[in-house]
């Protein structure tokens, strides 16, 4: 029936297919992000002259393979990853003066250095990882992180400066009836005993432009909101655009404590857990938002802002990880800005690639999308840099440990070490591997019974 908002099933079908079509785009700019990681340490150690042997997309049965020159390349079934394989990853036994090992982690060490020595051909030792220097080491090693800050330039870049980002503009979204003191939740309603906002005194309306506020003639909202803040009590003109007239009235500020806000735009909270508030002047607008396209001089910025952001995020997982499991098995609200996983991944590329939302069009899909692809990007460039095995960072800490070491024995005219034995810690690899994989079995979990949307 006309106006009871029910959908057609050509628009339910629609919306499916617009659904599953985001997780595919996600999906492949994932796995080509995964490619091209490996990408990154294949060639730069080629180029220092280790044998590739291997270089997969996806872990599990081979699905697909073919070997060129001295590389066999494939894609496995589970596009959960991919890997390169470089021979002589570990010293050899005989490169670390034959140690005997004497417990069961030394015996783990000794098995893996025999797996990465059986890899290396007769006579072509000199083409094993562990013979490179240090420097060039923590080249390769870094070479799939950095190409996926690449990625995320790339993406970002197109995104900002083709499609354009969301800034607020001059144009109010709602005007609030009543000012609520901060501490009230952003559920909160107006009742009867709130006092009027001056904005809605004023005869303010969603939808207005304003053009001058104060005898300054407003540009940009963050020129305005900066001014409202600033009056204080007192009486001031504003000049605004309504349906195309040019409106003239006079405001009176009130004087309220409002949140304040860091630069990431989290609310600041002090020592004591209390949110940290400041009196200011409040008027009780709110601004739209409008595309505008960037310079290229933002992408670099933005790129910057996303990584310290997940750097925090990332030391925080611990505390993060616990919070998940109490959500999942619990009743207690899922963090909207938390981690997810695959099943949260593919969600949000559903949500974006099927919303219907008025001014939401295809354009802007294509560029949430991208953005997404662009984000998890930048988590795998954070997240292999932590100093690990069997993370990309714990190699790198390996190598530079080795290269100070030599170092050092340089300035004291002592021998030159040989390489570092990172073949010791392959049983802490195995157990950061655990613990990676019952983490992302918790994400798959919570995404599944308790998941976060984006509304």
């Amino acid at each position: 029936m006309p106006g009871t908002g029910a959908s057609s099933p050509h628009d339910v079908i629609g919306a499916l297919v617009a659904y599953l079509v985001g997780v595919l785009v996600v999906l492949v700019g994932v796995l080509a992000s995964i490619a091209l990681h490996e990408v990154g340490h294949m060639v730069p150690a080629r180029r220092f002259g280790v044998r590739v042997s291997h270089y997969f997309v996806g872990f599990g049965p081979t699905v697909w393979s073919r070997t060129r020159g001295e590389t066999e390349y494939g894609i496995k079934a589970i596009p959960l990853g991919g890997y390169v394989r470089l021979v002589g990853m570990y010293p050899t036994a005989a490169a670390m003066g034959d140690p005997q090992p004497r417990t069961a982690f030394g015996r783990i060490a000794a098995q893996a250095r025999d797996l990465s020595a059986e890899e290396i051909r007769p006579g072509e030792d000199h083409r094993a990882f562990y013979r490179l220097s240090a420097p060039r080491k923590v080249v390769v090693m870094l070479g799939g992180p950095v190409m996926n800050l690449v990625i995320a330039v790339v993406l970002l870049g197109v995104v900002m400066v083709g499609f354009g980002s969301p800034v607020a503009s001059t144009t109010l979204a709602s005007v609030s009836q009543c000012v609520l003191p901060a501490s009230a939740a952003a559920s909160a309603s107006c009742g009867t005993s709130d006092p009027l906002a001056p904005g809605a005194a004023a005869g303010l309306q969603p939808g207005d432009r304003i053009t001058s506020y104060d005898g300054h003639e407003i540009t940009s909202w963050e020129q305005l909101s900066g001014l409202i803040r600033t009056t204080g009590a007192r009486e001031v003109q504003v000049v605004l655009e309504r349906a195309g007239r040019q409106v003239t009235t006079t405001v009176s500020p009130v004087v309220a404590a409002r949140p304040v806000y860091a630069a990431d735009g989290s609310q600041q909270v002090a020592a004591d857990g209390t949110k940290v508030t400041q009196s200011v002047g409040f008027l009780g607008v709110s601004p739209g938002t409008v595309i505008e396209r960037q310079s290229l001089a933002q992408v670099p910025v933005i790129t910057g802002t996303a990584v310290w952001q997940t750097m925090k995020a990332v030391a925080t997982l611990p505390a993060r990880v616990v919070d998940i499991a109490k959500a999942a098995v619990g009743s207690e609200p899922r963090d909207s800005t938390g981690f997810v996983g695959p099943v949260g991944i593919g969600r949000f590329a559903g949500e974006i690639a099927s919303d219907q939302a008025p001014g939401y069009g295809f354009g802007e899909r294509v560029a949430s999308l991208l953005s997404l692809i662009a984000s998890l990007n930048i988590a795998l460039f954070v997240f292999n840099l932590i100093p690990l095995l069997p993370l990309d960072g714990g190699h790198v800490l390996g190598a530079v440990w080795e290269g100070a070491r030599r170092q050092v024995a340089r300035v004291r005219g002592l021998p030159r070490p040989g390489p570092f034995d990172t073949a010791r810690l392959v049983p802490l690899a195995y157990g950061v591997f655990v613990l990676l994989a019952g983490l992302g079995g918790l994400l798959i979990y919570a995404d599944i019974v308790h998941p976060i949307t984006l509304g």
